[in-house]
This record gives C-alpha cells, structure tokens and sequence, in this order.
C-alpha cells in the first residue's frame, strides 16, 4: 500500500504539472512499460476525458498508465485515473443478482433469467395498471407516471442512448439523471445568452487565456489535468483568479484569491459588471465595442415600462403580482424598418437601450457594497476587476471556469446568466482562451444527458424536446422537425412517422423533475424506480426524506457496481427498520467502464473511444446487456397485446442480438440516408420527410462512411491553438469552439490574429480553420451574427425567458444568517420550496455550511471509497473549520464534531487550519465550515452523508437544488 500510494503521490504532481506544447512520442516510445496487450481506454471519473493505456495479461491489467498520445492529459493522470484499475480488481464488486422481498432484512441470490422475467413483469404491470391514454380535454398523451428513472452520467454514450430509446418507449416521463442536480441552471442560463450550455470551449484551449477566473470551483482537485491548461496559460503570461469560501490548492496557485460568503456570486460578478460598464464609458478604446453592438443585444431598445429594482427599491422587476411576473414590459420596442423590426440605438445611449439599463441596474453593486454583501478584501477585488476587465481588448481573452459550486443555488440560472453578460462585455465569446466553461463533473455526464436523460429533451438536447398534449401531430410540433421525424425513423424504421409521433409519451403542464419525482412517491403516483447507476440516497437533497419515499415505493430496481446506500436504504444499518418497508429490491450487478466499449463525452464535448479492457467479474453485465435483455423481455410480454400503446414496445426496431455492439449503436444514433442506405455525414441533411433516420443530431458525423471518427488518434494540431481537430469528435459536426464566428470582425477578420480561430477566405467565399458555427457568412457579407441559437442571432444581455428576471438580481440563500444588504427582498421570490419545515434560524444555527469534492473522492464516493490506494490518502469524512471557531467551541484537531441543521445532523473529524476563515458581512462575524459529500454508509470507508443537512429547496428556473449553502451548527461529540 505504501508504494501504491508514493505512485498516486506521483501521479498527483505530475496532474499539476504545465502541460507540454507537443505531445509525447505514440505508445511505442519509452513511456510506455510494455508488459502485455496494450488496450486505450479513458478515464471514467472527471469529465476532463483523461487517456490511459492498459496492459493486459491473461485478463488482468499488469500495467495501468496515462496515455502519453492523448493531448488532454499527456499521460498524466490524477490519483482516481491512477487507482481506476482497483475497480476492475475489487473482490466486494456485485457478481451476482440480489434480490430483497418486501419486509425482508436480508439479500437472497437469484439468477438473471429470474431477474430480467421479474423486473420485466413489474414494469408491465405498473405501466398498464396506470396507463393514461387521454388527458381531459381528450388530447392523447400515452404515457406512465407510476414509473420513475434516475438514470446515469457514467455509461458509455450509446448504453445512454438505448436506456432512452427503452424508457421513452415505455411512455415514462418521470426521468432524471445528475445534470439536473449538478449543472442545469448553467445550461439554461447559457441557452438564455448564447443559445447553448454548459461549456463553450475546451480543456486545451484555455492555454490560450490571458486570464481565467474560476468561481464556484476547485479545479485543481476536482478536474486536475483540466488545470494543467489553465496553469500553461499562466505560464504564458496569463493570470489566475480564484473566488471560492475555501483556500484551496486552486487557490494556492492562483495569482488572486478572494475569499467569499457562500452564496454571493452575483453580488461579486455584479460589482465587476458595473466596475466595466463604468471603465468602459471612460476608456472605450480598451473594449471591443464593436462586438458589445454588432454582436450581442446591448442596442436593442426595451420598453419604456420596464423597471428593474435600481427604480423599484425592493429588489423587484417591473411586472411582480406577488406570485410571478407579468413580462409584457420585458419586451423591445419595435421598429418595422429594421430588418428584425426591433428599434436600436447604436451609440448606445439612450435610456431605454439594454447597455443603459444593464448600466443602471449594476450601479448598485459598488465594490464597498460588494464588500458588505460578500466579505471580500476590498482591495484584492479591485484588482481582480482590473485584471479580468483587461481582457476586454480585442486581441485579449478571459475564461469563466466554473462548476456545481455555482450552480447549485436558488439563483443558479442567474449567477450563471452574470457570468455569461460579464463574458459579453468584455467580447470573450467564441475566442480562442475565452468562454463560458461550466464542467460536468461525471465522466460522461454530458454524453448521457444529450442521449435525454432528462425528462424535458430527447436524444440532441431541447430542439428535441419531449412533445406536449396540445402537440397532437408532428405537423404542430414546435421543435426541429427533421431531427424528431429522424429520430422516429431510427426506432420505428418503415412506420410512418405520422404514427410512430404517436407512441411518444406527450407530457402535459406540470413538472417531472428530479425533486418532484421524490414528491410524486411520496403522493403514491409512482409505484416504482428504476435507478441506473444513481446513489440518490447520498446525492438527495436531505437524505433522511430520501429514504423515506424510497420505503413508499412498490419496487425499486438498482443497477450498479456494488451495493450502494441506494440500493441497501432499507437495511439497519441505514438507519431503517426493514421490517416495515415494503418496498421490493432487485440489484442488478453491473460492468466497470474497463469492462466495456463505446464512446464517452468529454466536459469539453470532445467524442472519444473507450476499448474493453477485461472482463466484468462473476455474472456482472454491460449497461447496454440488462437493458437489451429487459425489452426483449418485455416485447416477449407485450406479444398480441394491443391496449396501453403496446404498439409503442412491439413495433420499436430492438434487433441487437444477444447484447448491443456499441459501434452499430453509434452508427443508429448517427443516422442514414434512407433512399440510398449511406451514413449520413452531418445533420443538415436531417429530412422532416422520413428519408432520413437519426438517433441524435448531435452525434450526427461521428460515425459515417469513413469510419467512426471518435476512434480517431491524430495528435496533429496546425491551427497553433490547440484545436487538434482529428483527435476523437466534437459535437457538433467536430466543432471545437462554440459561437467561434464571434472571433472574427463583421468582415471576417480575427479580432486577435495571433490566435485565430476562424479566418474569411474571400476567395474561395469558405471559412479557415475551426469548423464555423453556423456556417454563415460575415455579418458584412450578409452572414447572420454569430450566435445563432438565439433569436436575432445576437447573444443576450438582456434576457426575457427566465422566470426570475431579464438581469441578475443579489438575492440571499433561503437560509442565510444575515438580511439582504442589497434590497427588502430577501430570497429569490420565485425559490420552489419543497421543504416540509421551515428554514434554518440563525440564533440557533448561526453557521454557514456548505460542500466540497476532494481530488480522492467522487461524487457519492460509491466507487471511491471501495479503492485502497485512495482511502489510504482520505480515508474519513472531516469537516473542515477555521482557527477562530474551533477556539471559540474548545474543538481541536482531530475530534470528532457534530454538525447539525434543522433538517438533520452528521459526525465528521474537525480539520483546523487557516484553509477556511470568517468573513465580515456588515460589521459582523459570519463563520464557514465545508464538509464533502463523498460519504455515505456502504462501502469500505464509511461515514455520514452531508446532503442529511441540506434543503429541498430549488432554482424556479430548472429546479436544481440548493445543496450549498446552508445554516448549521458545530459542536464536540
């Protein structure tokens, strides 16, 4: 153990090591210590997309490395890469089905014959028991709400895809995986802006940024080969920021740090917005002016009724009733003469114009108020909006790097929705070094998400929304036409697609997300979970509520690696009483990301190709298997049956054989020209016709008549930047930088030619370089502006589509120790409370907690807390405080603490250091403490599970939790 864990010592160094400017020799040179058959895989941790060679002899890895080819990580890897392969090798893997009878307080061992019949009996039964054909008004709608899905983020990209195809069939709408708890009010923040989320660029990229910001995030731990590139693009002269409540190793190697209350983002990207607005009137010569009025909606003239709470005082938008907004004055003024009909103001002075009112709502936000509300070094945050201002110039270029930290508050959507006007202003979209970079933090959280693994989209996102009732015929569907039509041509072939629209479940109003699938079980809508790779009973917003829907339930079927808290909710030890829980169990064992193919999907949208490395140990099966054996189950039941839509199950295209091939998988998600049987190379060929079969628009190019292009491994780059356009894939159609047309002037000119991304050949009328997003030609040409997801094709500084606001607004958490500084009103008003007790007061729980990963653990640590190399490293939950709360509570180093919310309490080991400081919020003292929430009761390092402190209240735009901050309290055990 002691030298496994110098190796992982090692493998953390060398993670945050500079990168190199070329990638080392191909796996042949003396890197690589040939041992056996070399097999390429990558990483299942982080979304960084990390590459690793392993050897393999006799079925076991006999040597396990980064690979040194894959321009990512150069062959680096951090300690989870590192200790990866002890999944592969772990003797308390699942190799067997256990099953759980209600009432039971033991496992029984079953076979997978048993196993499928069963599972595939209590989906019918459920289904057809509860199926709703018509809504009131008569509309059909086919569709289930007895059954729920927590699907996955680890999954190759194709199992995803086939799990979507599977459930939708099904006529489920009750499906949610992490994303909605992660980063989802990133994704419809960015949609509100620039028209897609959450990530704009990618990894290598940001080696070209003169600064990059990290705010709600610790980067060098939680994604430490993705850091790499952000400490090269120091090394270039480029500097570091870093926002965060903890000084962190990010931190340490950041050229700025601020220290911050938890919760306060949009006061501090607020302070910098107006710091900008107010240098940008007196050095217009040091922003890219042209951008701020050609490309994004700073010109557009809004409605003269319009307020924003710079009039209104109370921290309220024109339109409140007291329930919601009334947007009619979130409208622009019209113009029949100009070619959109919208009125501008080019100089951008007039009152009503967006920048003057981005101007005067902002004017509040004044860095000593900024102090007040955040706790911030004055001085340090003048300087970090002087650096991070500078990249306004044109031939400059600023990153936002973010993550969960940012998002998972009752105003996430509007944090992310500064971030994204701040990087407007300052011209930082679609260049190279620039962008809106929020990580999803699962390995392949956004391949799985994009297959439609969240209730509202279907494979490729929102243009392939789920229909609603009032969408009766595709000819109303009010999605993209021919990327739906294909998608139904991919899993119904020769039925017409007229049809075939018709076996889709159609969702009616209401909400089907992740914390009303918990609120529909505890109502008795639903009889039954599904839960695919999900520890919902360590990731849960207050865990204790988990548990008890999980009891509610008729049955619950896990799949998993081990015996997760998910999956074992019902036991003692969980602090339930098995005899009264009802609730039926199957556990299904599954296979190890190195015991499988198939492609994965980098943070960074980069497609690459993961190879079987070994077996999966005992009876274990792939992802893709248990689904293909449970549908041919279930079309085997549903023979001969033609009520509850059966035609939905018996004439969906399910012909995989004995277990899906991934390669033939990818090639149906693809698509095909159906007059001509050829793979389709791009998704503008996509027929609203039925000529043309697609199982996602956004894979559409990947895997064509040349081949599939994510197993491609040319390390090449000649664009200088990092682009390295023929390694793997990028969706889409192998775009590396999102909304890159904004690189160049409205003449086609790179706006910093030293780092072009894309250049106008006037000769050949083509763009050079990066594949250009959209297409079009310059703006001076005729072209459209670049980001053409939006409406007008401009990116949004003012924002009508959101329901809390067309700006950022500071409002405090729904606990918070202090009233807000900034207004009367003190919460989000539109906060979704789910909650059953009232929140947290600060007279009793004065403190303010909040979560953390550690670069040892992931996520609900159900993988890394089974791995010796990594528990040796972190093997206990510790909470960690600072000097002046551990004296003033008599705890020292090394006791054990309690830790309690209103809603529940944990023991955790007190870590003190000057790591975690008070901060002064209006004169007074507000301590911090931070705690992971990789832990739970399973496993072979065990401990509390955090989220028993956390709210079940939510975002109103997405519905992401709160899970950060809270109020608590800490005393010694």
């Amino acid at each position: 153990m002691k030298i496994s864990a110098a190796g992982v010592g090692g493998a953390v160094l060398g993670g945050l090591a500079a990168p190199n400017e070329k990638v080392s020799a191909s796996q042949d040179g003396d890197t690589l210590k040939k041992q056996g058959e070399d097999v390429y895989t990558i990483c299942s941790f982080c979304s960084t997309g990390c590459g690793i060679i392993a050897s393999v002899n006799d079925g076991k890895i006999v040597n396990f490395e980064g690979d040194p080819d894959n321009p990512i990580n150069q062959g680096a890897l951090c300690p989870k890469g590192v200790a990866m392969k002890q999944a592969a090798e772990s003797e308390d893997r699942l190799t067997g089905v256990l099953y759980r009878a209600p009432y039971s307080d033991s496992w029984e061992e079953k076979s997978w014959d048993w196993a499928v019949e069963q599972v595939a009996r209590r989906i019918k039964e459920t289904r057809d028991n509860n199926w709703l054909e018509k809504d009131g008004d008569e509309n059909l709608i086919n569709r289930t709400e007895a059954i729920a899905t927590l699907a996955t983020a680890f999954p190759n990209s194709e199992e995803a895809y086939l799990m979507s195809k599977f459930i939708r069939a099904l006529g489920i709408v009750y499906v949610e995986n992490p994303a909605r708890m992660c980063v989802s009010s990133a994704v419809c923040a960015d949609m509100e802006t620039v028209g897609r989320g959450p990530t704009s660029n990618h990894w290598i990229d940001h080696k070209n940024s003169d600064s990059v910001m990290i705010i709600g995030g610790n980067t060098a731990e939680s994604f430490p080969n993705a850091f790499r590139w952000i400490k090269k693009a120091q090394e270039n002269g480029g500097t570091i920021i870093h926002v965060d409540p903890r000084y962190t190793r990010t931190s340490k190697l950041a050229d700025y740090y601020a220290m911050v209350r938890a919760g306060t983002d949009i006061a501090f990207i607020g302070g910098m917005i107006r710091y900008v607005m107010d240098d940008m009137e007196a050095n217009p010569q040091d922003y890219n002016m042209t951008y701020i009025r050609e490309y994004t909606n700073a010109a557009y003239l809004v409605n003269p009724d319009f307020k924003c709470p710079t009039d209104t005082l109370d921290g309220l938008f024109s339109g409140w009733n007291g329930t919601s907004y009334d947007k009619s004055s979130w409208s622009y003024q019209a113009d029949e003469e100009q070619a959109d009909g919208i009125a501008k103001d080019s100089t951008l002075t007039s009152t009503n114009c967006v920048f003057q009112l981005l101007k005067k709502h902002f004017s509040r936000y004044t860095d000593d108020k900024v102090v007040e509300i955040t706790g911030v070094d004055k001085a340090v945050y003048q300087d970090i909006c002087r650096t991070f201002a500078a990249t306004g110039r044109p031939e400059k270029a600023g990153s936002i790097f973010f993550s969960a930290a940012a998002c998972q508050h009752t105003t996430g959507t509007q944090v992310v929705r500064a971030f994204g006007i701040l990087q407007l202003l300052l011209g930082n979209m679609g260049v190279a070094g620039g962008g809106l970079n929020g990580i999803a933090g699962a390995g392949n959280g956004l391949g799985c998400t994009l297959q439609g693994l969240v209730n509202h989209w279907g494979p490729g996102a929102d243009s392939v929304r789920m229909p609603s009732n009032t969408e009766q015929a595709i000819d109303s569907y009010g999605g993209n036409k021919g990327r739906f039509v294909s998608i139904l041509k991919a899993w119904y072939g020769d039925i017409d697609h007229n049809t075939s629209y018709n076996y889709l479940p159609k969702r009616t109003g209401g909400s089907y997300t992740w914390q009303d699938i918990f609120s529909a079980i505890d109502k008795g809508t639903i009889k039954g979970v599904h839960s695919w790779g999900n520890n919902s009973a360590v990731s849960g917003i207050n865990t204790t509520a988990v548990k008890q829907s999980l009891s509610k339930l008729d049955w619950l079927i896990v799949t998993d690696l081990w015996e997760t808290e998910t999956a074992s909710f019902w036991k003692s030890e969980a602090g339930s009483s098995p005899e009264d829980i009802k609730t039926e169990v199957f556990l299904l064992p599954a296979a190890h990301a190195l015991e499988k193919e198939g492609s994965t999907c980098s943070g960074g949208r980069w497609l690459q190709w993961r190879y079987k490395v070994v077996d999966p140990p005992g009876e274990a099966q792939t992802d893709a298997w248990i689904i293909n054996h449970i549908m041919l189950k279930l079309k085997e039941l549903y023979t001969g049956q033609s009520d509850c839509n059966a035609d939905a199950i018996n004439n969906l295209i399910w012909n995989y054989g004995e277990e899906p091939v991934p390669n033939e998988v990818s090639k149906e998600m693809n698509g095909y020209d159906l007059t001509t049987g050829k793979l389709l190379s791009s998704p503008g060929h996509l027929k609203a016709d039925g000529t043309t079969s697609c199982g996602n628009w956004l894979w559409c190019g990947m895997n064509t008549e040349e081949g599939n292009q994510a197993k491609r491994r040319d390390n090449t780059d000649a664009s200088g930047i990092g682009l390295y356009p023929a390694w793997g894939w990028a969706w889409p159609l192998n775009r590396r930088i999102m909304y890159n047309r904004a690189s160049v002037d409205p003449d086609g000119n790179p706006w910093n030619p030293a780092k072009p991304v894309l250049q106008w050949d006037a000769d050949s009328g083509k763009w050079l370089g990066d594949i250009a997003d959209g297409g079009a030609a310059p703006v001076n040409m005729g072209g459209s502006c670049p980001f053409i997801m939006r409406p007008q094709s401009r990116g949004c500084i003012f924002g009508s589509g959101r329901v809390d606001g067309p700006f950022p607004e500071h409002y405090e958490p729904w606990e918070s120790p202090v009233d807000n500084p900034l207004s009367s009103q003190q919460g989000n008003p539109l906060t979704m409370v789910y909650e059953t007790t009232p929140p947290g007061n600060s007279t009793e729980y004065p403190l303010v907690g909040f979560c953390h990963r550690t670069v040892e653990h992931m996520h609900t640590g159900s993988v890394t807390r089974r791995l010796g190399w990594l528990l040796e490293l972190t093997p206990k939950i510790v909470v960690q405080i600072s000097l002046e709360l551990a004296d003033s509570r008599g705890i020292n180093e090394g006791d054990e603490v309690v830790v309690e919310s209103v809603r529940g309490e944990i023991k955790a080991i007190a870590s003190i250091s000057s790591l975690i400081k008070p901060v002064k919020v209006g004169g007074r003292t507000i301590h911090q403490i931070s705690i992971p929430w990789s832990w739970g009761y399973e496993g072979i390092a065990t401990g509390n599970t955090m989220n028993m402190l956390s709210a079940r209240v939510m975002d109103p735009n997405t519905r992401i939790p709160e899970s950060r901050p809270f109020l608590c309290n800490i005393y010694k055990a």
